[in-house]
């Protein structure tokens, strides 16, 4: 009686089993020998998303761990309220660090809640060991990890992984803790990096002129997070340092996120117009009309993305249509407010490369969905 994969190739089934869950593999490989074989060979775990929530649970299993050098990018979600969730995350991480010499991404993704004075020091240390031991890892986002990063962690990325091109720390932490001295050791250790996310506070006038230097290889992405006290007390970036960086690297896109504890002050000393911002999210406490038509008069020819979360009113909608008018590029904008049918109106008329648009003209039951533009 024939093998149900004798039929398809291998390189075949690989292509199939490599969008399978964890789970859904392992019952792929207890199958057959023909489907065994495809379903441990490298194509299939290149790239993996595992979720320690419904697919890992105690010890690691003997199937994952025979594949594990396989893993060159891994998505790693977990849930860190859930013992067993966290545990099988950090045991993951542990035996990866332990067998990481080809992994060149890692992605690590909190889902819920953290719980309630759990600094996840635990994850922490298996991040750094992780880092010590992968010294051709190209990319790490820890944006997800809703965790106090500190300058430890950038410095053992920085002796430790120097091919790497993205950087993102700029996570939902109410604490700061990354030091401009750390990052600028890290550029000097990293020539290759292209990506940096980071909250306001770990930049400096220092690190952009670092960036802007003439050996610098190209830098595309510059994601900034403007969300904890340190964030607040930063110290001024110079428009001429702006200048300087966006004459050097004439397609760098800025990301700025604004959240509620940055004061009023603190918001006009971080819009400079000289920042090539990409995407600009406001959720302010104070004034957010001022912010929008700033935009509009500064970052008309850069600006692809805008998100704001503010009270409605009609000085915001005349607001918005003026950015709409002037910000032709947009191709998302997402406002989590009511708006007057005129500010629909106006991105839509003016803005020919829209995609996507969150603008409700009446109150909806969250979430807010949004409009795919045909």
């Amino acid at each position: 009686m024939a093998e149900p994969g004798e039929g398809l190739p291998e390189e075949v089934l690989a292509l199939i089993f490599r969008h399978l869950s964890l789970r859904d593999r392992a019952a792929a490989a207890r199958v057959c020998r023909a489907w065994a074989a495809a379903a441990t060979c490298s194509a299939v775990w290149h790239d993996t998303k595992i979720s320690c929530e419904c697919e890992l649970e105690g010890m690691l299993p003997p199937y994952l761990s025979a594949c594990l050098d396989h893993v060159h990018n891994l998505r790693l979600e977990f849930e860190p309220s859930r013992k067993p969730s966290r545990r099988a995350a950090i045991e993951l991480l542990m035996v990866l660090a332990g067998r990481a010499p080809g992994l060149r991404g890692l992605r690590l993704e909190c889902r819920g809640e953290k719980p309630l004075f759990y600094a996840g020091r635990d994850v922490l240390e298996a991040v750094h060991a992780v880092c010590g031991a992968a010294s051709q890892l190209r990319h790490l986002d820890l944006r997800r990890l809703p965790f106090t990063l500190d300058d430890a962690l950038v410095l053992q990325a920085a002796r430790s992984c120097p091919e790497l091109h993205s950087l993102f720390l700029d996570n939902s932490t109410l604490v700061g803790s990354v030091g401009p001295g750390s990052v600028l050791e890290l550029l000097e250790a990293c020539p290759r990096l292209r990506a940096l996310g980071l909250h306001l506070a770990s930049l400096s006038h220092a690190i952009l002129e670092a960036l802007a230097a003439p050996d610098r290889a190209p830098f595309a992405l510059l994601a900034l997070r403007c969300a904890c006290p340190e964030d607040a007390r930063a110290s001024p970036l110079p428009n001429e340092a702006w200048v300087a960086l966006r004459r050097r690297h004439p397609g760098l896109a800025v990301e700025l996120e604004l959240e509620p504890a940055l004061p009023a002050e603190s918001v006009t000393r971080v819009l400079q117009p000289a920042v090539p911002v990409a995407a600009l999210r406001l959720n302010l406490s104070g004034d957010t009309v001022g912010p929008v038509r700033f935009a509009a008069h500064h970052y008309a020819a850069t600006l692809c993305a805008l998100e704001v979360r503010a009270a409605a009113s009609a000085e915001l909608n005349a607001a918005l249509e003026e950015l709409a008018a002037r910000c032709a590029a947009l191709r998302e904008v997402h406002c989590f407010c009511v708006v007057s049918h005129s500010v629909l109106d106006a991105f839509r008329a003016h803005c020919p490369r829209l995609r996507t648009y969150t603008l409700k003209l009446t109150r909806e039951p969250h979430p807010w969905r949004p409009t795919l533009v045909a």
